[in-house]
């Protein structure tokens, strides 16, 4: 897949309709700072498609882009900053699970991680309730380009074990090089590439698994 088009839709508060809602989805998550904004800038070649901050707890609604006119990329906010009150902090993770419990075009998830670092509580708290809710993802390591080749795989390890996935299925990624790239749109095709005939057990199945949580979110904002 290559992208040949990237809008953005608009930006909420709290998750709804909105114009041209209906198409697939494909939703981003992460801590604050690990690089949602840099990834969809890097995805799309658009360089401030997303607004990208060096502060955290910049991003605070939920953000959608419109790719090549047939899917959504739905970017979520950021959790894990510490500098907000614990209000604010259960408010975002309110909005974030209600769009997953609420969004019947949701396909897949991104999450990301910053490869320096082992994943927190919060990364950790995010992968089992994608789990529970039977969310199909996929762990993108950011930052890759921070860390030699060699030190990749040894990086990958406590991510391995604390997301229950293995090396092989974490996409390293660098926005700076565009590293991983060519993974994340393979990854979209796949995802966005349904055989006719299994799409109403697709359906159902997500219609199914949004309707018990399973789990609660805790957020914070990017």
């Amino acid at each position: 897949m290559e992208i040949k088009r990237a809008d953005f839709v608009i930006s909420l508060p709290a998750y709804r309709d909105f114009p041209g809602i209906g198409l697939p989805q494909i939703a981003v998550v992460g801590k604050s700072n690990v690089g949602k904004s840099s990834l969809i800038n890097c995805v799309t070649r658009r360089s401030k498609l997303a607004r990208t901050s060096s502060t955290p707890g910049k991003t605070r609604l939920i953000n959608i882009f419109l790719l090549n006119e047939s899917f959504h990329l739905v970017d979520l906010p950021g959790y894990g900053f510490a500098k907000v009150d614990k209000q604010e902090k259960l408010r975002w993770g309110k909005m974030m699970q209600d769009y997953f419990t609420t969004s019947r075009e949701l396909q897949h998830v991104f999450c990301l991680v910053d490869i320096r670092h082992e994943p927190t509580q919060d990364d950790i708290q995010m992968n089992q309730f994608l789990r529970q809710m039977n969310i199909p993802f996929t762990v993108i390591a950011t930052k890759c380009d921070k860390i030699s080749r060699g030190a990749r795989q040894k990086q990958l390890a406590p991510i391995c074990r604390a997301l229950l996935v293995q090396p092989w299925q974490i996409i390293c990624f660098s926005s700076e090089d565009s590293t991983g790239r060519d993974k994340v749109l393979e990854t979209l095709e796949s995802v966005l590439t349904v055989p006719e005939e299994d799409t109403g057990i697709q359906t159902e199945e997500t219609e199914g698994s949004g309707s018990d949580p399973g789990g609660t979110i805790s957020s914070d904002a990017e």
